[in-house]
């Protein structure tokens, strides 16, 4: 029998219930010793025994019985205070009461019920915990997401309105295309996050594996940013290990994850500062690091930042362009391929590192 069903079986218990247990069991030993008396009374009649053997007898039957009821008695009493506990307990859970621990005087089989149940509530806490934990998640998500599909789709009908009423035109009319598209592909980009962060994060995995050469990929991802690095003067280079033995990853979503990581360095590095991808052996994989020289991440905030949508710092506004999922959806990477991504202590600036396994 599951805890659930013994507490929903105790809380059912009549309270007449060890009432009637103490008669069943005072009415068993009065049965018992009525035949023993009526058998002596026969053999007496019939002078098989004297009478005064029948009377010992008897006086002995009936001082069995008495005390039979009187243990029966002290049973019930027990048994009744032992249940009343339990009972009570369980209906104080059912009526939203958590904060409670059922205890028996004995410890016996009904103890170990009392231990089940205290278990159940246990449990019974930790899923409501979790339950409200994934509703409060789940309404910021929502908010975080209207937030950032509003903004984009608030200035594309201001622009497409100024476009359609022909408000503008030449050049400034080719402006306003450019800035629609802009919005649109953010809304894309947005989208496309959500997307594969909620398939992620459903188990939902459908890559294959295969053996990456870390050196020729990581030099592909950072030539590639580097124009997005000179736009703000910020240097982007690369420090791999010799000879660096190629990981075990799908080489689309791992580039991804670079893609964020260097990104978001660049994004928080300022003017003439400079953004390090390092990449060598360590225990039973690889690690990779990004490091830039920006304004760091506060110690307090450094495991919040692989959170969907959170801002800290500065951006705590929801200020600027970021969707704040970059860093969500690296982190759900890295774990699908058995790895683990966190922010490093630094002395300046901000060091992310990541592993994957190898072979």
């Amino acid at each position: 029998m599951s805890t659930r069903s013994v507490g929903a079986w105790l809380v059912s218990i009549p309270r007449g219930l060890v009432r009637s247990l103490a008669g069943q069991l005072a009415l068993l030993a009065c049965v018992t010793v009525a035949p023993v008396v009526a058998g002596l009374v026969v053999l007496s009649t019939m002078m098989v025994i004297s009478d005064h053997a029948v009377v010992l007898v008897s006086a002995i039957a009936v001082a069995a019985a008495l005390l039979a009821v009187a243990g029966a008695w002290l049973f019930s009493r027990t048994l009744g205070g032992d249940l009343d506990a339990i009972r009570d307990g369980l209906e104080a859970v059912g009526a939203g009461e958590r904060r409670l621990r059922i205890e028996t005087s004995a410890n016996d089989e009904l103890a170990r019920v009392a231990q089940a149940a205290n278990a159940m509530i246990d449990q019974l806490v930790g899923e409501e915990t979790a339950r409200d934990a994934s509703e409060s998640a789940r309404r910021h998500l929502v908010a975080a997401v209207s937030h950032d599909l509003r903004t984009p789709l608030t200035s594309l009908r201001l622009l497409a309105d100024a476009v359609g009423d022909d408000i503008v035109d030449g050049e400034q009319r080719r402006e306003y295309l450019a800035r629609m598209r802009t919005q649109i592909d953010t809304l894309g980009a947005l989208i496309d996050d959500l997307f594969e962060l909620s398939r992620l994060e459903a188990g939902d995995i459908g890559w294959s594996l295969e053996q990456v050469p870390l050196a020729d990929l990581v030099d592909e991802t950072v030539a590639a940013m580097r124009v997005q690095a000179e736009a703000k003067r910020v240097t982007v280079s690369a420090s791999l290990a010799p000879e660096l033995a190629p990981a075990r990853a799908n080489p689309e979503k791992l580039q991804r994850v670079l893609f964020n990581l260097i990104q978001n360095a660049i994004r928080h590095t300022p003017a003439d500062g400079s953004v390090v991808v390092r990449a060598q052996p360590a225990d039973a994989g690889i690690e990779i690091e990004v490091a830039d020289t920006g304004e760091g991440i506060a110690p307090a905030e450094r495991e919040q930042v692989f959170t969907a949508f959170y801002r800290g710092g500065a951006d705590a506004a929801r200020t600027g362009d970021r969707s704040g999922l970059g860093l969500a959806v690296s982190r759900a990477i890295v774990e699908a391929h058995g790895g683990r991504i966190w922010v490093a202590d630094s002395p300046t600036g901000t060091r992310v590192r990541f592993n994957l396994p190898v072979g």
